[in-house]
């Protein structure tokens, strides 16, 4: 297990690493001036060599990786052009919303998606079976954006149950805020049941055909306690996996779902600074999000390793 962990974390090292230089080489070495490109063609020559030097342009390009990567390990992100504030803030600002919105969506999408799963496989090649996998199929194939649309016609146009967008703060209340995020979090968590639905379902479906299942049953045991004493426990390191996977993917994935609704979280700060061609917002959160997905993958193997350790330890 020690070697197992050890071999994990170097190449969590080492894919960040990687994530760093790829970042960096695509912003800084594509063909153009970034910081042409940032103040655009009408921008007067003074003012243009100012912001060069301040990016650090004027500076050799092993010198501006090795300074940048060294902010980035101090937590400096550099500062923001736009909104002349330190980029490592204007983050964690709107982590306080893109946080919550990603840990509320896995919350919904794993209690929908969990029973789900384990309903179907029991059920298999019946109606409930069917049913089950129609819901996946559907899920699969409906982008969150257009959820997001469907959700807030329903229940902020029609229903007025939830707010259309925006987000009060926290300091509001704890139920305002969670009031603002739960149209956005179901819009998120839909798709993100569908796939776990099935996932869930495949792993149940190859414990139930094991022979402690089969040793269980003609000992008469109730379907309800075969599932969750022997199924589930069984089926958890497919599951896991995909958990993991899917809150990286609602973390680095929220972009249209915030501005859909108004959010001020780290997908609409990425999206206004795209926008406004504030390439220093964009290289420091893409960073961040690279590096998060890679922390967030090793985290989960080390969780299967730990659940069941034989596959990991004896690869």
């Amino acid at each position: 297990m020690l070697a197992f962990l050890v071999r994990r974390l170097l190449t969590l090292a080492l894919t960040a690493w990687l994530a760093t230089v790829a970042v960096f080489l695509v912003l800084e070495v594509v063909p153009g001036d970034p910081a042409l490109l940032m103040l655009g063609t009408s921008a007067q020559p003074d003012t243009l060599a100012a912001l060069r030097a301040q990016m650090g342009l004027d500076q050799p390009l092993l010198w501006r990786y090795l300074r940048w990567v060294g902010g980035l390990l101090t937590g400096d992100f550099g500062t923001s052009l736009t909104y002349a504030r330190p980029v490592a803030g204007l983050v964690a600002e709107r982590l306080v919303v893109t946080g919550p919105l990603a840990l509320l969506s896995l919350v919904l999408s794993t209690l929908l998606a969990i029973p789900l799963g384990l309903f179907a496989a029991s059920r298999h090649g019946r109606a409930g079976d069917w049913a089950v996998l129609g819901f996946a199929q559907l899920g699969v194939s409906m982008p969150s954006f257009w959820i997001a649309i469907l959700l807030t016609i329903a229940f902020s146009v029609q229903l007025g149950w939830f707010p259309a967008g925006g987000f009060p703060g926290w300091e509001a209340g704890v139920w305002p805020a969670l009031k603002a995020l739960v149209l956005p979090a179901v819009a998120l968590a839909l798709p993100e049941a569908a796939i776990l639905a099935r996932v869930t379902r495949t792993a149940a479906l190859d414990v139930l055909r094991e022979d402690h299942v089969r040793t269980a049953r003609a000992k008469g045991v109730s379907r309800l306690a075969i599932l969750l004493r022997h199924v589930l426990p069984n089926a958890l390191i497919p599951v896991t996996t995909i958990l993991g996977l899917q809150f990286a993917f609602l973390i680095a994935g929220a972009v249209v779902v915030e501005n859909v609704f108004t959010l001020p979280g780290l997908g609409r700060l990425l999206y206004q600074a795209i926008g406004q061609r504030d390439l220093i917002v964009v290289q420091g959160v893409v960073v961040l999000l690279a590096v998060f997905v890679v922390v967030v993958n090793a985290l989960v193997d080390i969780a299967c390793a730990l659940v069941d350790p034989r596959p990991k330890v004896s690869s």
